[in-house]
């Protein structure tokens, strides 16, 4: 990819209009100085001292975050608890500039959350301990999966793309309920024209007529679901060929450090990873990966191209440690030179 060409894809961002559909949780950072630590007197054990509070739009919200920094108008169509964490949430997607129109506030369920908490040893190391999840553990009533559908029908089409986040991995208990994913899948037959995207930790074999972006375990588990190991390229490229045809759509198979693969039908292209050095946190990558590829597949670029642009964002997004990171046009744009010079071939 040429810059001349890399600034025509970029261009047109601000123009694009993005709803990502599915689940949003809240990153609950708690920041712990281990030096300040006290001994409880009930209990005689160590009491962590939280000295700050970070917190930060996840899952779904992960990708807004990162169509935000790229300049691309987001919209979030959820649902979440009726709760102060939720109260939080929307603070955080308000603050970056998503609309947040299509968020339902449910009065019974909780706002999914992953509380991450932070230990700042005594000698000034930083490294997470044991995170705290909060997840909806029974199926969403039927008359909220009407709302959601009901609201998809409407966004529709007023948009240039739709991402599918289905981060839930038990079944019916998420936003993007089987319900929900059977409307998603028909919208995207009745829109061909409009980019469908979906993202999916546990069910990504029953999309039909959208771009899915599996990794490899995803993507091996959608034909063996008790699948464990490590996956060849040759099995990637193998499992890549048969989602394309099961889905009708081009697949993009995330392979790690190595990129993607490319796959439309029997077509293969692989796009390699840009090389970064230092230390990395792949945290959000893949969201961010989503970000980037849906931006530029609504900007006009073909597959090839939307990949490289998914890579090259990627590739900024791993070097923030400790958070989801984010790349903002400008760095992607100064990132492809960097690239070339690093002796990338993407």
């Amino acid at each position: 990819m040429t810059e001349q060409r890399l600034q025509q894809i970029l261009h047109r961002f601000p123009e694009q209009k993005v709803l990502i559909v599915g689940d949003f949780f809240l990153d609950h950072y708690l920041i712990i100085d281990r030096a300040l630590s006290e001994t409880s007197l009930e209990t005689g054990l160590e009491a962590y001292q939280v000295v700050q509070i970070r917190n930060s739009p996840g899952a779904g919200g992960t990708v807004a975050n990162n169509l935000r920094a790229l300049e691309v108008q987001t919209y979030a169509l959820t649902l979440i608890g009726q709760d102060g964490l939720g109260y939080d949430l929307l603070h955080e997607l308000r603050l970056r500039g998503v609309n947040v129109d299509g968020v339902l506030q449910h009065p019974q369920r909780f706002t999914p959350t992953y509380t991450k908490p932070m230990l700042r040893e005594v000698d000034g190391r930083v490294h997470e301990i044991n995170r705290l999840d909060i997840k909806n553990r029974t199926p969403l009533e039927p008359e909220w999966e009407e709302r959601l559908t009901a609201l998809l029908r409407e966004f529709v089409p007023e948009m240039d793309g739709i991402i599918v986040a289905d981060q839930v991995e038990e079944r019916n208990c998420g936003v993007v309920t089987d319900r929900v994913r059977e409307e998603i899948c028909r919208l995207a037959a009745q829109y061909p024209q409009k980019v469908f995207f979906a993202d999916s930790r546990a069910r990504i074999g029953e999309y039909r007529s959208l771009f899915i972006k599996p990794n490899q375990r995803e993507a091996m588990r959608a034909f063996q679901p008790d699948w464990e190991g490590t996956c060849t390229m040759e099995e990637a490229r193998e499992v890549g060929v048969k989602l394309s045809k099961r889905t009708g759509k081009p697949v993009f198979l995330t392979i790690g450090e190595q990129g993607v693969l490319v796959v439309d039908g029997e077509n293969i292209t692989h796009v390699p990873a840009v090389p970064v050095t230092g230390k990395i946190d792949i945290v959000g990558a893949g969201d961010s990966t989503s970000a980037g590829t849906v931006s530029a597949l609504c900007s006009g670029a073909n597959l090839v191209e939307a990949a490289q642009v998914g890579q090259l964002v990627a590739s900024i997004t791993v070097q923030q440690i400790g958070t989801t990171g984010v790349a903002t046009r400008e760095q992607v744009l100064r990132r492809l030179g960097e690239a070339k010079s690093w002796g990338w071939a993407g």
